[in-house]
């Protein structure tokens, strides 16, 4: 897959999800932090680095996706609370960093990302203690939803709103750093919030270079079921919905000359 990228002329973004199952929201037992600090999946791990070497060109890579959310295992809810969880979390992410970097994949972009509302809202929490510091992360993601279920109540907030505090958040403590919106979007059926307008709104904002630091961005173009109803189910696909795709359309020719088709990095 990572070769069908690579003709396009493009560069693949890879996430490690070290998990047992995508039922989260509880400890997990085979993918550990402590698991990983010992060592228990260096093989693979090094096997990994080597297919990513010879690989050769340019792969973003992101490992523990929003560590500061209750809703992954890798969260520090989950590994030893508040004195230990986001030590343990650092720990592991650099010793999966230093294993490929030892392994001589020197190709491999580093994307630490973070969720841009602290949940639980504890001190302890907050992004910033998760951070593995500035030589393990090349570049930063936040994703900043919209309400993501139908029957979503909170999270009706605009884009610009979850930005005013998680930006200078982000710019504080990886200074200089791009910064990516790696995920973004909103639900097409949830009454609260109109996904449209509330597109429109992000994007206007995104190109209007409100926040420099900010290099690109990905809408979360999928849905997925929450429950047995269908009606509950996620929608955040842009071309279910006419006036959704019609913002898309028309934010991008309008900012055609802000948009780069080639890629920053060259895939060689």
């Amino acid at each position: 897959m990572c070769s069908w990228i690579r003709d396009l002329k493009k560069i693949p973004y890879v996430r490690l999800m070290l998990r047992s199952s995508v039922d989260q929201k509880h400890s997990e037992k085979a993918f550990s932090l402590q698991k990983i600090i010992a060592g228990d999946f260096d093989v693979d791990l090094r096997a990994w680095a080597r297919d990513a070497k010879s690989f050769g060109s340019p792969i973003l890579i992101e490992w523990g996706t929003e560590p500061n959310g209750n809703w992954f295992s890798w969260n520090g809810k989950w590994n030893g609370g508040a004195k230990e969880g986001p030590a343990r979390y650092i720990a592991a992410y650099r010793h999966i960093v230093d294993l490929m970097r030892t392994g001589g994949a020197d190709n491999l972009i580093w994307v630490w990302h973070v969720n841009w509302l602290d949940e639980p809202e504890r001190k302890w929490n907050r992004f910033e203690n998760y951070f593995p510091g500035e030589n393990y992360c090349d570049w930063v993601g936040l994703s900043a939803y919209g309400p993501t279920t139908p029957t979503t109540r909170d999270g009706t907030e605009s884009f610009r709103f979850k930005m005013r505090e998680a930006y200078p958040r982000l710019t504080k403590i990886a200074p200089g750093k791009p910064i990516i919106i790696a995920e973004f979007g909103c639900d097409l059926h949830n009454r609260r919030a109109d996904a449209a307008r509330w597109a429109k709104s992000a994007l206007e904002d995104l190109f209007s270079n409100r926040w420099p630091a900010i290099t690109g961005l990905c809408w979360w173009n999928e849905g997925w079921q929450n429950d047995d109803r269908k009606k509950h189910d996620t929608d955040m696909i842009v071309l279910h919905d006419v006036d959704l795709t019609g913002v898309f359309q028309e934010e991008f020719a309008r900012n055609a000359d802000k948009i780069q088709e080639s890629a920053i990095i060259s895939p060689r």
